[in-house]
């Protein structure tokens, strides 16, 4: 069954040639079969659902079959993992199909695991269903967010085998972004003083993403300020609504500005500022709260890959600066709203304010995700019993909720619940959340996938509690705090 409307394909990145990618021979799965399909990012990129539900777009997304136009590649990269030179590394376990043309743009189309590459490094090329269904969902809680993120289009799992810690089945994750290319990228051609070929791909990404550099007096130096702006207000998000992304090496942050590669990722429970979510990072370094210090770190080493292309040291640096005012500005902004406070009614104490209540939460162990969403319905005058609940120590709280009754005081109150709606979520992917999907999927039920799907891709709506809706917001289970995530998650 062909697509009811033709797909059409563009396949730009091929076109850069052999020193940025091998043609790449799809690996099938054995007898593959749907774990998921994402229906509402299907009707963005205009695939029809009879097809998307066809044993075509199976083996497609299986990697069982080469649909006519794509032209399936691996693509090389390097990259910082951990603070230290890694040298190559590269798609060790995805397969870009090409880009497909969309009402929204030029979107890629990815398959993660789907084999061996010339970038696999000794490794077996595949995903397990565990970590395909923890990037599926995850990818499309942060869309749901409003975060800027690569995003998923359906899980196809098979019965083979594959060995992790212990055996696991395999599948693939089919996953969509604009562009694929990473910090990385560009380190990988600096360190090899391949020029040409990073002037090649500097251009590339200013014509197809970033054409306000073009006319720049330093092109170069403006790619470098926005990819830093755009890699603040990304901090600004993850920080906000308390995610930990667990293995941000340069190889895994994205040139867009996007969230990308969900690995061992967690949002928070508790607020624990110095929260380490990778069981792998044994010493703390990609740690919730020293995320927005390592994202600058990450484009320091993306400003001296570019610097033989800025040639000046100055101008690279000055474009790396905005980092500094763009990252505190939009995260004061975020907290702000979380707080019901309006940007345009702005007073100098607000920062202060900010401050106290993350202290407050830090000091007395609080649910992060709860606590912001129970402060939706908090006035000057009533609503605060439900968040006071939240604390054995009351008399903190109470010294904490009278200056911000104060200030709430001087606003429309109506108008600051409905903005602490629209940005604490009621719902995120919390660790025992995904491991209940996993666990259930492990026997071929893969319902609560759907249901957890459906309240991540609207996370602030209240939902009705059909299907155990509403359980999904609750806190988590004791046994939730003994989940170990790894780089191998």
């Amino acid at each position: 069954m062909p697509p009811t409307t033709p797909l059409i394909w563009r396949n730009r990145f091929s076109q850069l040639g052999s020193d940025f990618s091998t043609p790449q021979p799809l690996r099938p799965l054995s007898e593959p079969y749907w774990v998921s399909r994402n229906a509402a990012l299907a009707r963005e990129l205009g695939l029809d659902a009879s097809w998307l539900a066809s044993q075509e777009a199976l083996e497609t997304f299986a990697g069982n079959r080469v649909l006519r136009g794509t032209e399936p590649l691996a693509s090389v990269y390097s990259g910082h993992q951990f603070g230290q030179w890694a040298g190559q590394l590269g798609d060790g376990r995805a397969t870009l199909l090409g880009e497909l043309h969309t009402q929204h743009g030029g979107m890629e189309l990815q398959l993660k695991g789907a084999g061996l590459t010339p970038y696999s490094r000794g490794g077996d090329g595949r995903a397990v269903l565990r970590s395909s269904i923890r990037e599926y969902l995850c990818s499309e809680a942060m869309h749901g967010l409003g975060i800027p993120t690569t995003r998923a289009l359906c899980i196809t799992g098979s019965d083979d085998r594959v060995r992790r810690e212990e055996i696991e089945t395999a599948a693939v994750v089919a996953r969509t972004s604009p562009s694929f290319i990473r910090f990385g990228h560009f380190e990988h051609f600096s360190h090899a003083n391949q020029h040409d070929q990073l002037k090649t791909l500097a251009d590339f990404v200013i014509e197809h993403h970033y054409p306000a550099c073009r006319d720049a007096a330093q092109p170069y130096a403006a790619l470098l300020q926005a990819v830093s702006e755009r890699t603040a207000e990304l901090m600004a998000a993850w920080q906000a609504v308390g995610f930990c992304h667990g293995v941000m090496n340069t190889d895994n942050m994205s040139i867009l500005g996007l969230t990308i590669d969900y690995g061992p990722f967690q949002f928070l429970d508790t607020f624990d500022p110095g929260h380490i979510c990778n069981h792998s990072d044994t010493q703390g370094r990609y740690a919730y709260n020293k995320q927005p210090n390592i994202a600058y770190w990450n484009l320091f080493c993306l400003g001296q890959a570019l610097l033989p292309l800025i040639e000046e040291q100055e101008h690279a640096l000055a474009a790396l600066e905005s980092y500094k005012t763009v990252f505190p500005n939009a995260l004061e902004s975020r907290m702000r709203a979380k707080l019901g406070l309006n940007d345009d009614a702005a007073q100098n104490d607000d920062k202060a304010l900010i401050e106290s209540t993350l202290k407050l939460l830090a000091a007395h162990q609080i649910d992060h995700t709860i606590f912001w969403r129970r402060l939706c319905v908090f006035s000057s005058t009533a609503g605060r019993e439900s968040v006071r609940d939240l604390f054995l120590d009351r008399a903190a709280f109470e010294t904490w909720a009278a200056p911000f009754a104060a200030r709430l005081a001087q606003q429309d109150i109506n108008r600051s619940n409905a903005l602490m709606r629209h940005s604490n979520p009621k719902y995120v992917l919390r660790n025992h959340l995904g491991e209940q999907a996993i666990r259930a999927a492990g026997v071929q039920d893969y319902s609560e996938v759907e249901k957890l799907l459906h309240v991540l891709q609207s996370p602030f709506d209240e939902h009705a509690d059909i299907d155990g809706h509403q359980a999904l917001a609750d806190f988590p289970p004791d046994w939730a705090a003994g989940i170990e995530i790894s780089c191998s998650s």
